[in-house]
């Protein structure tokens, strides 16, 4: 067997010509559209930049190469690529004829820096009170979803989430390809497995789940869910297993129900839809969603509760903190008068004035609202 460090080695030989951005930590994400047209992304904003392979061949070589490191077959019978570089930035890669014009590549760069909730403060991410909302909810055993679209943050928002768990607790982690880094030592990491050339050996996100559920979790978190293990998750939820906690793309808190939906129907149980609703509607507990601004930041936009459905079997939210303009919000000292009319007033995540129906459970389990929330629905009643 070649040893890592040769293969590491000599990935990096066939990645020169993007080596550069590989290394740079102000690069999340760099994308390949052909030999000739290379594009990164810094702090949220794309530009194209001047690498390029020397030909398609080069190119297919580099990813011949990826795959033969991650043991995954790469050809015109398989021309979907997916996997993880030894620094384990994520890559997906296509290849002809599903890409006509040439291998698109998309590699997202893995931060070797875990993001935490004092960083997302220092960035102005999440604010103070929703951050220990958020650290209540947490506590409190709410089943969390993390919603929102592709590149918007939602794997690291899981991971912070992941650090208000108990250091008591053992929380069994799934993912299709290794990308949380939960903190805590009591933690059991589960990945699943693809078939190989011959379709044989594949392990699904739903078979691990199964197996999940007979090795005694405190919690579940399920690092994304794309498929028919939504339904796997809802009844887990609705089972007694609280505190689990995943993502899903979606770009409204309603939407995540109903893609979840979708998704739970995707499993091939012949499940009537009012029981389905009824089921999300009581497993779900809270939905945080994050997006990007104008400016290409990530940001938290909603805090919402799922409150179950109604009588006409529609599900019922309400937003607990929303990211809207703040009233008040002081001018900035330190910038220049011509920028202060544009930076004044910036958008805030504030508390709607609405108390959360799961209230009663936070202070059971030693946890209170930010005295903010409080506030705000006694500004609400008048």
């Amino acid at each position: 067997m070649i040893p890592a460090q040769v293969y590491e080695k000599s990935l990096r030989s066939f990645l020169e010509p993007i080596l550069s951005y590989l290394d740079d930590p102000s690069v999340s994400e760099v994308m390949i559209n052909g030999p000739e047209h290379i594009y990164v992304e810094r702090r949220g904003q794309l530009s194209r930049v001047d690498a390029r392979f020397a030909s398609h061949e080069a190119l297919l070589s580099a990813l011949r190469n990826i795959a033969q490191f991650v043991g995954r077959p790469l050809d015109a019978y398989h021309p979907i690529l997916e996997g993880r570089l030894p620094d384990g930035s994520r890559i997906e890669a296509l290849l002809p004829p599903i890409s006509p014009d040439g291998p698109s590549v998309a590699i997202r760069r893995f931060s070797k820096d875990t993001l935490t909730i004092e960083k997302l403060l220092a960035f102005g991410s999440l604010t103070p009170d929703a951050s220990s909302l958020l650290a209540a909810l947490v506590a409190a055993k709410q089943n969390i979803i993390v919603s929102g679209g592709t590149g918007s943050g939602k794997t690291s928002l899981l991971n912070c989430l992941s650090s208000f768990i108990p250091e008591t607790e053992r929380v069994v982690v799934i993912e299709d390809a290794r990308e949380l880094q939960l903190q805590q030592a009591h933690v059991v990491q589960l990945e699943g497995r693809p078939a190989d050339a011959r379709g044989k050996g594949q392990v699904t996100i739903r078979d691990l789940f199964k197996a999940t559920l007979r090795m005694r979790p405190d919690r579940i978190v399920v690092g994304e869910i794309r498929g028919g293990e939504a339904l796997e998750l809802i009844q887990a939820m609705t089972s007694g297993h609280g505190g689990c906690m995943s993502t899903v793309h979606a770009s409204y808190p309603k939407d995540a129900l109903a893609r979840l939906e979708t998704m739970a129907l995707m499993s091939g149980v012949e499940l009537p839809l009012p029981a389905l609703r009824s089921q999300i509607g009581s497993a779900i507990d809270i939905i945080v969603q994050v997006g990007r601004v104008r400016d290409g930041s990530r940001r938290l936009t909603h805090i919402s509760e799922v409150l179950g459905c109604d009588e006409h079997n529609r599900y019922q939210l309400q937003d607990l903190f929303v990211l809207e303009q703040a009233e008040h919000e002081p001018l900035d000292a330190q910038r220049p008068d011509a920028l202060r009319g544009e930076h004044a007033r910036r958008p805030a995540l504030l508390p709607t004035g609405v108390l959360p129906a799961c209230l009663e459970a936070i202070r059971i389990h030693g946890h209170d609202l930010p005295p903010a929330v409080y506030g705000a629905a006694k500004r609400r009643q008048r």
